[in-house]
């Protein structure tokens, strides 16, 4: 990116975001990210002319979907307001990461056309990190130009893209030659160490072969090697050789500084899955020291040999690995340093970048002239339109059938429904429905007082109480009780609630009454799908009051037969939704 920069580019680097959450190992590389964004506004600092590197702080679960959706919006409320300050519209996007959260940003930020350089094949790196192929096979689908580093991931890519280019890492050439050819004095670390020096510049990670390296320094003891890197990995095994030094990490502009003094430069690997896809980064910056190089035999290692006349010493074992150390050592001839310098020259950054550049043009060229097919684009368009038109209407045909005419809602809406044997009690109470379930005033309470009267005539209480505080042209209670003395009930037998205006009120103004008159337990009438949230509330308000519930066995409202299509109807659902999220309510307000 700084290479593109400097070719007169105007570049955001937007830092890793993640492949997995952090560890404890992790913290320093987290204080880092919080040093970077407070060292800039908003996250976002210049580095140079055309350079500015934005480190957002995001939360760190890359495949967590409610976190995706928050890191994309943070992340985009920040970077919209900086595209329209610098007026960075319709901009490149190249991306090294393909995780949820960079999918969802290519597809939030209008572009010019989006490159994906797969550097990394990321189901074979790590556990976690196969959580990342979904997200990767859906970026290589939508991306516009694909690079590679690898022959592997070349042909990996290419099972989703058409349009891929295996551009292997490059080197910062000027800046190593300019270390090369100074005078400056050996880095400080090393002054005090033994010739010759077999050095190694990376990661100490897991795929570094230490079995083999242990054998080496034990039969070369007078040869000195040199870790120059953070420790990944286990490296007890290596630590007791009073030959081997690690070194730590160290910046980056330090690295041609030791590579210069080393005597030969190693690539460790071991050959796994996934070191079959790596084309190690430290390679041709070995090379653009002069150095000579020994690696394991990675494939692409091999594949680099192949077009560079064999500049890399490849041991396949470990009685080759050795001998190869042992001759490069000793092989100080001129016409190789420069064999080695022009292969690196070759492999810079900046003819890697040209070279990149030019198929970035062609492509950006071919998708702005998408003019020239403007029928055949609007025809599929359509087509396209019309498909998921199609989709939706028949998704929305099987749902509505399912609904209306099939028995699932009356399923769902069965534990709402509680009804026991009637027993003897000291009241039967009827609680009207006001709008109740139909949403309409004056239904319901009918057949809630034919009930509760049928209850009475058979014997099973002598009082009958109706609780209602609505009105509607005439007071709901008065009504029911007109209805039951037209039935022939004794109006000293009928006591009425006119306050109540909920359930809640139903159940605390009828606890009142029935501690009024001493009575303990009650013959409970209401429409069926009310009884559960009635009975609830008793449970919390009246817990001591005895509840039986005798709810309208056949309540017009929620009449279905199985005889013909349709099974119910939409006031019906609305109904029994209604019931469900009164139940929620009263949940939330503790009312249950």
């Amino acid at each position: 990116m700084s290479t593109l920069a400097d070719n007169g580019n105007r570049v955001i680097f937007i830092e890793n975001t993640g492949v997995r959450s952090p560890r404890i190992r992790d913290a320093s590389r987290i204080r880092s990210r919080f040093k970077n964004w407070f060292s800039g506004v908003k996250g976002i600092r210049r580095i140079k002319d055309g350079l500015f590197v934005y480190s957002p702080l995001v939360l760190p679960f890359p495949y967590l979907k409610i976190a995706v959706w928050f890191n994309s919006r943070n992340i985009l409320s920040i970077l919209d307001k900086w595209i329209k300050a610098v007026n960075f519209n319709n901009p490149i996007i190249w991306t090294f990461l393909p995780t949820p959260l960079t999918l969802d940003l290519i597809d939030k930020i209008p572009h010019d056309l989006s490159v994906y350089y797969c550097i990394d094949s990321f189901a074979t790196s790590s556990a976690t990190a196969k959580k990342i192929k979904a997200s990767e096979i859906k970026l290589l689908k939508i991306s516009d130009l694909v690079f590679v580093t690898s022959n592997q991931l070349y042909n990996y890519c290419r099972g989703y893209n058409q349009n891929v280019h295996i551009f292997p890492f490059g080197v910062n050439y000027a800046q190593f030659e300019r270390i090369r050819l100074s005078e400056g004095p050996r880095p400080e670390e090393i002054i005090n160490i033994k010739k010759p020096i077999i050095g190694y510049i990376g990661g100490i990670h897991k795929w570094i072969d230490l079995d083999l390296i242990r054998k080496v320094a034990i039969n070369r003891p007078n040869y000195s090697f040199v870790f120059v890197g953070p420790i990944q990995t286990n490296v007890s095994a290596l630590t007791g050789l009073k030959n081997i030094y690690f070194l730590g990490k160290q910046k980056h502009e330090r690295l041609p500084s030791f590579i210069k003094n080393f005597d030969v430069c190693l690539i460790p690997y071991k050959i796994t899955d996934y070191t079959n896809n790596v084309y190690p980064t430290k390679l041709n910056e070995y090379l653009a020291m002069g150095k000579p190089v020994v690696s394991t035999s990675l494939p692409e290692l091999i594949s680099f040999n192949k077009a560079s006349n064999d500049i890399v010493s490849i041991g396949k074992n470990y009685e080759e690995f050795i001998s190869l150390i042992d001759r490069a050592v000793n092989d100080l001839r001129v016409e190789n340093v420069q064999k080695r310098l022009d292969v690196a020259k070759k492999n810079s950054w900046d003819n890697r970048i040209s070279e990149m550049s030019k198929l970035i043009n062609n492509a950006s060229y071919l998708k702005s002239n998408v003019d020239a097919d403007w029928r055949k684009n609007f025809i599929k368009l359509f087509k396209k339109i019309r498909h998921q038109a199609l989709k939706i209407s028949f998704i929305c045909l099987v749902l509505y059938y399912i609904i209306f005419y099939t028995p699932l809602v009356w399923f769902l809406a069965e534990p709402l429904k509680i009804s026991q044997n009637p027993q003897k009690a000291d009241a039967i109470v009827v609680f009207a429905g006001g709008v109740g379930e139909s949403g309409r005033a004056g239904q319901g309470y009918e057949e809630r007082v034919y009930q509760a009267v049928e209850l009475y005539k058979q014997g099973y209480a002598d009082k009958l109480i109706f609780s209602s505080g609505y009105a509607y042209f005439l007071e709901e209670a008065l009504v029911m009780k007109a209805i039951a003395i037209s039935l022939k009930v004794p109006e000293t037998s009928i006591i009425l609630e006119d306050k109540a205006k909920s359930t809640y009120e139903n159940v605390k103004f009828t606890k009142e009454i029935l501690d009024n008159k001493k009575m303990n337990s009650i013959l409970l009438v209401s429409s069926p799908y009310h009884m559960r949230r009635a009975l609830l509330v008793f449970n919390k308000v009246a817990r001591e009051i005895k509840v039986i519930s005798e709810p309208v066995p056949n309540s017009l409202f929620y009449a279905h037969s199985d005889k013909g299509w349709k099974k119910i109807d939409l006031m019906q659902i609305k109904g029994i939704m209604h019931e469900y999220v009164s139940i929620l309510y009263y949940w939330y307000k503790g009312w249950l």
